[in-house]
């Protein structure tokens, strides 16, 4: 569909969900945070974004306004904080969330219609949820994000009433939603193949890493692994030991390296003790102090981390998108990573692809990069270049076209 060209007489208002963005869901609230500071810069005259948080949300945001990293973009009036009093897991945002919306258009429209400057020629509004806890009936047009099926793809990672419940709700946002953006195209062929959403209802807009991540200096290299205690060569994996991250046979792949190709597996990320196998396999193949489970690590570290790596390992069985693999080839780390779900996607031709569910096939792609140190350049070359395409100003570009086809959709424009 061709947009209507935005002019002086347009005014739209685009009201973004944040209240997902906390800790307890830290790849929500990275989306959210690097979404919000690309798509800014990017508002044409008369649009305007209100992001909605809970109250102590709030108070960061606006920290963040008046003297973060994003102030020089977002202290204008085309983007502001709103607390909205209604929390992500209570019943009272089914009529709360609508209630607000229903005043921030009502808000809106007063103030353009009350600017002698700017006549106005239509006002649709748009609520954009980046997750499926949401008010069902917003009142509004409605965007939401979607990120994978990991409780119907694993149901053995989560309980059957949250696969139930996941279900039922991701159903009900689907049904409120006028269109979908999607983080990659394999979550894009989920959606449709276990919700059957057309496919013209959705967008594909990937995710991206910030500019941290990129080659660090060797002196901060050294520094952070003097602080992890860290060897001059290691094999890294970066993520959570939920069972569609396929730790078991990261380890068994691992204890099957001849001992002169095996240098320490780093083991890094949060860890949930619900699922202890990763750590009883490698007591069971008595693999000792060569596999090393750090846990949470700072995130400011990250990026040397990475780049003080002789090789990043990724053996996700699935994957909405990815970014940890992205993360490593945009600091220049050689990647070997499973050919499942999007990964493909992320690594086009600069990383070593292995079959996921074969412990041999793993074992192979972590041997030959060991082995070969030009492949590692090469790959390293490969993921740095292959990390520059993917950037949060291309995703709040494609986010900001789907936010005009919709309101334009509403407006009958």
């Amino acid at each position: 569909m061709k947009l209507p060209p935005m002019n002086s007489t347009t005014r739209i208002s685009y009201i973004l969900d944040a209240r997902a963005a906390t800790a307890h869901f830290p790849g929500i609230g990275r989306y959210v945070r690097n979404l919000t500071s690309a798509l800014a810069p990017q508002l044409a005259a008369g649009e305007h974004l209100t992001i909605l948080c809970n109250p102590r949300e709030k108070r960061e945001e606006e920290r963040e306004l008046k003297g973060g990293s994003l102030s020089p973009h977002r202290a204008g009036s085309q983007v502001e904080i709103k607390s909205a009093g209604a929390s992500l897991f209570g019943l009272s945002q089914q009529w709360r969330i609508p209630l607000l919306l229903k005043r921030l258009r009502f808000d809106k429209l007063h103030a353009t219609r009350t600017d002698p400057q700017f006549p106005i020629s239509s006002c649709p509004a748009l609520y954009h949820s980046p997750y499926y806890l949401m008010p069902y009936r917003p009142g509004l047009p409605t965007l939401l994000t979607f990120y994978d099926v990991i409780p119907l793809r694993y149901p053995q990672s989560v309980s059957m009433r949250a696969r139930l419940l996941y279900r039922l709700t991701t159903t009900l946002a689907l049904r409120a939603a006028s269109h979908v953006v999607a983080i990659s195209e394999a979550a894009k062929d989920d959606l449709m193949r276990y919700f059957s959403v057309p496919p013209a209802q959705v967008s594909v807009t990937p995710l991206a890493v910030t500019t941290r991540f990129q080659p660090q200096p060797a002196a901060r290299v050294e520094r952070v692994r003097g602080k992890y205690a860290l060897p001059a060569r290691f094999v890294f994996y970066l993520g959570i030991n939920k069972p569609h991250k396929n730790l078991p046979a990261l380890i068994d792949a691992y204890a099957q390296l001849p001992a002169r190709h095996a240098p320490p597996l780093v083991i890094a990320g949060a860890w949930d003790e619900r699922y202890p196998q990763a750590r009883q396999r490698a007591e069971r193949r008595r693999l000792g102090d060569s596999v090393r489970f750090l846990g949470p690590v700072d995130d400011a570290d990250l990026p040397a981390l990475y780049r003080a790596a002789t090789l990043f390992v990724f053996p996700s069985l699935y994957e909405g998108f990815g970014l940890p693999a992205l993360e490593a080839m945009a600091c220049g780390t050689p990647v070997a990573c499973s050919n499942t779900a999007s990964l493909p996607e992320i690594a086009g031709n600069a990383c070593r692809l292995f079959d996921p569910h074969s412990v041999t096939a793993i074992r192979d792609a972590i041997a030959e990069l060991l082995e070969d140190g030009s492949l590692r350049s090469k790959l390293s070359e490969r993921g740095l270049s292959q990390a520059s395409r993917f950037s949060w100003r291309a995703t709040a570009a494609k986010t900001l076209h789907c936010y005009r086809l919709v309101t334009a959709v509403a407006g009958g424009q």
